[in-house]
C-alpha cells in the first residue's frame, strides 16, 4: 500500500506547479494559488503515509522524481516548453532512476 500512496504523493505533487503556473496564465489567479496550497497539503500527508513502509530517502526520491517528470511533461504539452533532445533524455533519466529505485525496494 505505501507505494500506492508515494504514487498519490507523486501525482498531488505535478499539482502544486501546475497550479503555480496557471496561477501566473489565466485570470483565475485566486484559484489556482488555492489548487497549488492544496496539492501541496495532498502531496505531503501521501508521503508521509508512503514513508511508514518505504525508506525516506527512497520515497523522497521518487516522490520529487514523479513530481519532475510529471512538470516537464505538462510544461511541454499545456505551455510549450522546450522539448529538445538533451531535456527529454535527461528526464529519462530521472524515470530510469525511480524504476531502479522501486526495484531494489525488498
Amino acid at each position: 500500500m505505501s507505494w500506492i500512496y508515494l504514487l498519490i504523493a507523486g501525482m498531488f505533487e505535478i499539482g502544486w506547479p501546475l497550479g503555480l503556473k496557471l496561477s501566473q496564465t489565466t485570470p483565475h489567479k485566486i484559484m489556482w494559488i488555492v489548487f497549488a496550497i492544496l496539492a501541496m497539503i495532498a502531496s505531503g500527508w501521501f508521503l508521509w503515509l508512503a514513508q511508514k513502509g518505504i525508506p525516506m530517502g527512497t520515497a523522497y526520491a521518487v516522490w520529487t522524481g514523479i513530481g519532475a517528470v510529471g512538470a516537464f511533461v505538462l510544461g511541454v504539452v499545456m505551455f510549450k516548453d522546450p522539448a529538445s533532445v538533451i531535456r527529454i533524455v535527461s528526464v529519462s533519466f530521472i524515470i530510469i532512476g525511480i524504476i531502479g529505485l522501486k526495484l531494489s525496494h525488498s
